[in-house]
């Protein structure tokens, strides 16, 4: 397994609308492999394939305190969303970053596994943010734009701050 390269806000890879997923062969199944443990390494509970530049609608999560409760969503379809209330998010894209966003706290969602075969899922708390935000990214939708303005000032200016010492 490899550690795959994750793309940081505000990198305009980010923005990429991804495309379904029609080949359920060797190299999805490697890229999901990649994605845990590029997900375990960066300490996060969910990941798009967008976050490591791979445009394709691929998003994993793992809600459990122990790394034991492994999901694969591919070519996820929100059906419905229910008692939005406000949550407190991060995101793998914005290290050490966090926002009060609003989320549903019960998801349905149509997905394919890594073999291909439909599955239809309700979600609950930490998982149906997840979900809801994992399929954000595969939008080309981000933290940032569900925050109040003046949280994503001060976002901006942490992965500034962020960018420099990477440099």
């Amino acid at each position: 397994m490899t550690i795959l390269n994750v793309l940081y806000y505000p990198d305009p890879r980010l923005r990429t609308k991804a495309k379904l997923v029609e080949n359920f062969d060797e190299s999805l199944q490697t890229l999901i492999s990649d994605m845990f443990e590029t997900m375990y390494e960066h300490n996060g509970v969910g990941l798009a394939a967008t976050q490591v530049d791979v445009h394709k609608r691929i998003f994993i999560l793992d809600t459990s305190d122990d790394k034991s409760q492994p999901q694969i969503f591919i070519n996820p379809d929100i059906l419905e969303i229910r008692e939005v209330k406000d949550w407190m998010e991060g995101c793998v894209s914005f290290p050490d970053v966090f926002g009060k966003t609003k989320r549903g706290l019960y998801v349905n969602v149509r997905y394919q596994d890594q073999n291909g075969e439909t599955h239809e899922k309700e979600a609950h708390g930490l998982e149906a943010v997840g979900v809801q935000h994992e399929t954000d990214h595969l939008n080309g939708d981000l933290l940032v734009d569900f925050v109040s303005p003046i949280t994503r000032m001060r976002i901006e200016k942490r992965m500034q701050k962020l960018k420099k010492k990477r440099l």
